[in-house]
């Protein structure tokens, strides 16, 4: 006999994008301390930092998506 879950493809696809989130989450991690580290430099590439705080936007927007597929759509 199997369990219900067996054939659910909806569980694969929670589990793929709960995988893309926290690979997103640890990219903007990394954008974040980057910025940080380019914001403490005595002459900092301002164009450099505003290209990777809109790419960090981008992925902020991004796992915005995601984490609204995941939550359950509540009818009030």
């Amino acid at each position: 006999m199997t369990s219900m879950n067996d054939d659910d493809p909806s569980e694969d696809t929670d589990i793929a994008i709960e995988r893309r989130l926290a690979d997103l989450r640890e990219e903007h991690k990394d954008l974040d301390d980057a910025i940080r580290a380019l914001e403490e430099r005595y002459q900092p590439d301002m164009l450099q930092i505003a290209r990777l705080k809109k790419k960090k936007l981008s992925l902020k927007d991004e796992i915005g998506r995601l984490e609204d597929q995941l939550t359950p759509d509540i009818i009030a």
